[in-house]
């Protein structure tokens, strides 16, 4: 089977997601997810004229006074009747204009002897100063929020003030983790000589946990075809399914076969980029199925270029792959030959150099980085001052 290009890889796989069906999610509940459609106004914010500050509400046409005062509008409490010519009323910030005011005549510009109201400042240079007009914030049947938003707390104030309570948003995807090989133990738990730490899964549930999701450790699965089978096929009433290790070609490498027996068919395998080479992705029943490779800057790199794309797309999100930028380069790069190189690198004031250890083992050069220096394959060699593109991490 031929190497498959990165973009390729990406387009065929967010071929196969399509955002999960809606739901009305409770506003304190929605912060973070996407729309999937555009949400309308409800209602017209202000729903009437507002004063914008305190002190009397009155006609344009009366300045420059005096003023008989005649009663008063609290926000939620409105004077009931017209203003007619002289007249005024004591008003406060937020409080709807009375019928027949059309400007507000701040405090600090007049002086008040029992209902006789006078102007002592410069006054309202103009008819509407310091009212809100109905409507002017967004009107009824406006589009407040654009389909593929990722919700934030604004927009949520902005959905409450529109009439919404809920939005109909796609539930939160189930994804299933699956760590593959005997050699893993638990995190924390002792280690043997032919032992190792299994690192991918809480580190992929930490990616996760910044977006909208249900992430669910199914634990270690040793090196048997019947075992991971069995998983497999527990795992396919999630919506997508995520395996670490397993997926090259050696005789332990089991996910492939696995896969096959427990119902699911191979889209594709094996991607021209280093690190990441034997991604394998899928179907499962009804279940995306997403093979990372086991070391663990090899599924950094492809969860980030496939897995969490994947879960934004179903998640309802239109622009899905993590943004490229540009960088200057501080130190040279040799070469690349035949697959695209996301090299693990520090970026700091639009300046990028790479770490010394590119090993696809080497977490620690991968905790000390902040972003992927992107060399496509057949690039040549680069020199200081070049600029690259680069993916922030």
């Amino acid at each position: 089977m031929s190497l498959i290009a990165v973009a390729e890889a990406q387009t065929r796989l967010l071929a196969m997601a399509e955002p999960l069906a809606e739901t009305d999610i409770p506003l304190h509940d929605a912060c973070g997810r996407w729309t999937v459609q555009d949400v309308p106004a409800r209602r017209s914010q202000p729903a009437a004229d507002l004063s914008a500050m305190d002190g009397y509400a009155i006609r344009f046409a009366d300045m420059p006074g005096p003023w008989r005062v005649i009663g008063e509008s609290a926000a939620g409490a409105r004077f009931a009747r017209v203003i007619g010519a002289g007249e005024a009323t004591r008003i406060y910030t937020g409080a709807a204009m009375p019928e027949g005011a059309d400007t507000v005549l701040v405090q600090e510009d007049a002086a008040r002897d029992g209902d006789r109201l006078s102007l002592t400042g410069d006054g309202p240079g103009s008819r509407g100063a310091h009212v809100r007009v109905a409507g002017s914030d967004f009107a009824e049947g406006q589009a407040l929020i654009a389909a593929g938003t990722r919700l934030t707390a604004r927009d949520i104030a902005l959905a409450a003030l529109g009439g919404h309570g809920a939005l109909a948003l796609p539930r939160l995807p189930r994804i299933a983790l699956l760590s593959t090989g005997s050699e893993l133990v638990p995190p924390g738990a002792p280690t043997g000589p032919d032992q190792l730490p299994a690192s991918n899964a809480v580190m992929l549930r930490a990616m996760l946990g910044t977006l909208p999701c249900v992430a669910e450790d199914r634990g270690i699965i040793e090196d048997d075809l019947d075992a991971l089978t069995a998983a497999f096929a527990a795992a396919r009433e999630c919506d997508i399914v995520v395996t670490t290790g397993g997926a090259s070609v050696g005789d332990h490498d089991l996910v492939k076969p696995a896969l096959e027996r427990a119902g699911g068919v191979i889209d594709f395998w094996k991607i021209a980029m280093r690190p990441g080479k034997p991604l394998l992705c899928g179907r499962l029943g009804d279940a995306i199925f997403v093979g990372l490779p086991g070391n663990p800057v090899s599924a950094f790199v492809t969860a980030t270029l496939f897995l969490l794309p994947l879960v934004r797309r179903i998640s309802g999100c239109l622009d899905t792959l993590p943004t490229r930028q540009t960088a200057v380069l501080a130190r040279g790069m040799p070469a690349v030959s035949g697959r695209d190189d996301y090299v693990r690198g520090v970026w700091v004031d639009g300046r990028t150099e790479p770490l010394g250890m590119q090993d696809s083992a080497a977490t620690l050069a991968l905790a000390r980085a902040n972003c992927l220096i992107l060399r496509p394959a057949g690039s040549p060699k680069a020199e200081v001052g070049e600029t690259v593109e680069v993916i922030e991490i």
